[in-house]
């Protein structure tokens, strides 16, 4: 990403990664992502919002070399994840007489991830405000959006927010400005789900710390810019409301077809119940769209086979991520098949140790579905329509 002024004496100097496709060995990539790093300068001091990730700190310095950036005085770290800091070394040894401005937790985060010296830091605190002459910076603390240590930035005369983690999107994209629409609120949505969702009680009350700030302009660390802050503040509070939709999530694995059959003539039940149902077969199964379709679901049916005396492991996966992730889900309940004998409804109601939502009576099948068990179905597809209706 080429650097690029936002405002007078403001620019974005961070990178695109375009074939990035995986996140912390973990979270698909499908658009890539960026890193995104900003420079102020004011009459008096310049200012570096974040770094980027250290396989891309040569786009940084090249951005900064072409703004013939010579002096950085404060190096604003939001965030001690390696994604925004971990060019802060090579920073600190460009321009040493750089000082970084992050909070108590994040000095001590980066103090360990980094082996940054303590005298190479200036720690704020909440609602401190930093001058540059003509900007002023005001810092708030948002922790656990998404570790404890995270804060955002506002820049008091121009408007901005720049907000880290906080409205992020996995999206490499030529176009700087957000282009608001499906691609985008999926990538956010996609974003929120696999990293804020678990701190979901959390972000409200983030939100309504920024509530007070006139905010003309999101910045976020991933994705585009937003000029319409309401568009992505707006998909925020739906997203961390309580409010669920009339849907039911369907993560399933079938080894031998019972638990695959079993799943399938669920699906048309829960249609027939005006229902929308959203399954994923797991082991082709793309876990951020699972994460994202976990954000509004009022029900989660786990559909697995018996593997010795326990669940399918894709089958646990699934389960370790639902409850992990947290989401506002207010049922749940498991379908599938054994041959002789276990207890993997017990080890599964074993692992939603996060999660509150009621567990309606699962339907398990011996071998092969038979009619009673089409029946068992019958009746949690009923018993469903009627939580949701009370909802």
């Amino acid at each position: 990403m080429p650097a690029k002024e936002i405002m007078p004496g403001i620019y974005a100097v961070g990178a695109i990664d375009w074939d990035r496709r995986l996140f912390d060995e973990l979270i698909p990539l499908p658009e890539g992502t960026s890193y995104n790093a900003y420079l102020i300068q004011g009459f008096e001091k310049t200012a570096l919002i974040d770094s980027v990730d250290p396989t891309k700190e040569s786009d940084l310095f090249e951005n900064l070399k072409k703004l013939n950036i010579e002096k950085i005085d404060y190096l604003v770290a939001h965030h001690a994840e390696q994604d925004h800091s971990g060019t802060i070394p090579a920073i600190l040894k460009a321009y040493p007489m750089a000082k970084v401005v992050t909070n108590e937790k994040g000095q001590e985060f980066l103090s360990s991830l980094l082996l940054i010296s303590p005298d190479k830091f200036k720690v704020i605190s909440d609602g401190e405000e930093l001058s540059l002459g003509n900007k002023t910076l005001k810092f708030l603390f948002t922790p656990w959006v998404h570790w404890p240590e995270t804060l955002v930035t506002y820049l008091v005369e121009d408007k901005i927010l720049f907000s880290c983690d906080f409205f992020g999107s996995h999206l490499a994209t030529s176009e700087f400005y957000a282009q608001e629409g499906e691609l985008l609120l999926e990538s956010a949505k996609r974003y929120y789900a696999e990293i804020m969702m678990p701190f979901r009680i959390i972000i409200r009350k983030n939100l309504d710390k920024i509530k007070p700030l006139d905010i003309a302009m999101i910045a976020p660390s991933h994705g585009p810019i937003y000029k319409n802050p309401s568009f992505i503040i707006e998909a925020y509070h739906e997203w961390t409301s309580d409010h669920v939709k009339n849907e039911v999530v369907l993560p399933f694995v079938s080894m031998h077809g019972s638990t695959e059959k079993m799943v399938r003539h669920f699906i048309q039940l829960l249609i027939e119940r005006n229902i929308e149902v959203k399954p994923f077969n797991l082991p082709r199964s793309d876990i951020g769209e699972l994460a994202m379709a976990l954000v509004d679901a009022a029900t989660v049916v786990l559909g697995t086979p018996m593997v010795l005396t326990g669940p399918h492991p894709q089958a646990v996966y699934a389960t370790y991520l639902l409850n992990i992730l947290r989401p506002k889900t207010k049922f749940i309940s498991i379908i599938g098949s054994f041959g002789w004998g276990g207890k993997f409804i017990e080890d599964i109601k074993g692992l939603l140790t996060n999660i509150k939502a009621e567990l309606l009576e699962p339907v398990v099948a011996r071998g092969y579905p038979k009619e009673d068990d089409f029946q068992a179905l019958e009746r949690l597809a009923n018993e469903i329509a009627k939580k949701h209706q009370e909802l």
